[in-house]
């Protein structure tokens, strides 16, 4: 059996996977809208998104929230250069949800 990217992203709120396609785009829009704040950032070479999300949010799970607010598919092979946005509030950006 294939393992999924997102069998190790954490359950939350009645035990449903957070970090799929439908919340990705809910994430997306609120940050369009102005419902959750973010800051931006350049990414430079060998730098991923898990490692940011480990800085930010102090775990490199959460790499999916960022990838979902800059509009990025597969957060793991984002190219240096590329401007990402990370919700500055875990907790605001997953009241979205």
């Amino acid at each position: 059996m294939a393992v999924g990217r997102y069998n190790f992203v954490k359950k939350i709120r009645n035990g449903k996977y957070f970090g799929t396609a439908y919340t990705a785009t809910l994430i997306f829009n609120a940050v369009e809208k102005g419902i959750v704040d973010y800051t931006t950032v350049e990414l430079k070479e060998k730098q991923r998104l898990d490692h940011l999300a480990g800085v930010v949010y102090k775990d490199s799970s959460y790499w999916w929230v960022i990838a979902a607010a800059s509009g990025i598919g597969w957060g793991l092979q984002v190219p240096p250069g590329t401007v990402i946005r990370i919700p500055t509030s875990l907790e605001k950006t997953m009241s979205v949800l």
